[in-house]
């Protein structure tokens, strides 16, 4: 299992947009091939920074997800409101 936050730096007073287009669009991404989950969070001091907080079987499924985001025209739908490109961090788990 693979983890990753990706971090979306949303214009002042769009964030509400973003989770809006994600209450929408969040079903087709848990459906998709190795979608374990996805859950979002929301800075608490900056509401327009938006935090997904995925788990994938494997990169490479979160890679073909990203590529079909882009080939439908989610990320240029949300260009106008993203203060910065989205930032993906893959992370790695500790037992500890």
């Amino acid at each position: 299992m693979e983890s990753m936050t990706l971090t979306f730096n949303c214009l002042p007073e769009t964030g509400v947009f973003l989770l809006a287009g994600l209450a929408d669009s969040l079903g087709d991404t848990r459906a998709f091939k190795g979608c374990i989950s996805v859950e979002v969070f929301t800075d608490a001091e900056n509401p327009d920074t938006v935090v997904l907080l995925e788990k994938w079987e494997k990169k490479e499924d979160q890679a073909a997800y990203m590529a079909w985001r882009i080939e439908t025209g989610m990320m240029e739908a949300i260009a106008p409101i993203m203060a910065s490109e989205p930032k993906t961090i893959w992370l790695t788990p500790h037992s500890i």
